[in-house]
């Protein structure tokens, strides 16, 4: 997430525990299941049967419906278009994908999260008005370079292209210093937010705290500087 999705997600209403989802291919499913399972009320939609049958033999949804997304009709029919917020899981067929969304935002769906699979269904998705798009392959292959080329990068929050927010493993030239020792934000220009204890974070760690082996970390910073630790 960066900046420009400040306002969507802002926008969104608290109080909304109705979603629906069309598609329900690998992304879809998992949005649905992750959905219902958080007592979310979900109605799910696909052009296949077999996957509309599978999704409520599972019970990953409340309600599934087998139609013609590309048809405004079918849409207003299933009630779609009085939804607050609807997830277009379409990812490998992009003119399906890019009519759909098209159609929920002429209706007036206030909240519209689509799926893209290139840089170009990216482009087309946005342009056609959805108020959020996800690249779930890009993102994942960006997660997975950064992992094989810093594995001590154990999870990262990026705030924009140039500042992120990094959990990494305790660098073994940090052992047995205190965190005032360290000087991280004048060595590295670095802010140090917690370090793991005991299975745990630690907010705000006092500065006499000493840094072990093992454990982890969280800092916030540049990403020049964070690629300068000893890492």
């Amino acid at each position: 997430m960066n900046l420009s999705s400040l306002g969507f997600f802002r926008s969104l209403r608290k109080d909304n525990n109705q979603f629906a989802v069309i598609g329900l291919g690998r992304f879809g499913r998992s949005v649905c299941s992750t959905l219902h399972k958080l007592g979310y009320q979900v109605l799910a939609t696909d052009i296949d049967e077999k996957r509309v049958s599978a999704a409520l033999t599972e019970e990953i949804v409340g309600h599934a419906l087998q139609l013609d997304s590309t048809e405004t009709a079918a849409l207003k029919e299933a009630g779609i278009l009085e939804f607050d917020t609807v997830i277009v899981a379409i990812g490998n067929y992009v003119q399906e994908s890019v009519i759909t969304t098209l159609n929920v935002k002429e209706a007036g769906v206030p909240h519209v999260v689509a799926k893209a699979s290139s840089e170009v269904h990216y482009k087309l998705l946005k342009r056609v008005g959805a108020d959020h798009v996800v690249f779930p392959e890009y993102e994942a292959g960006c997660a997975l370079a950064r992992t094989l080329t810093k594995p001590s990068i154990l999870d990262r929050f990026d705030l924009d292209p140039d500042n992120s927010i990094v959990e990494l493993i305790v660098p073994d030239e940090f052992h047995g210093k205190t965190i005032a020792e360290l000087q991280l934000r004048n060595r590295y220009g670095l802010n140090l937010l917690a370090v793991s204890q005991d299975g745990k974070f630690q907010i705000n760690p006092n500065p006499g705290k000493r840094l072990e082996r093992g454990t982890a970390m969280v800092v916030i910073g540049c990403n020049k500087d964070i690629n300068r630790l000893p890492i």
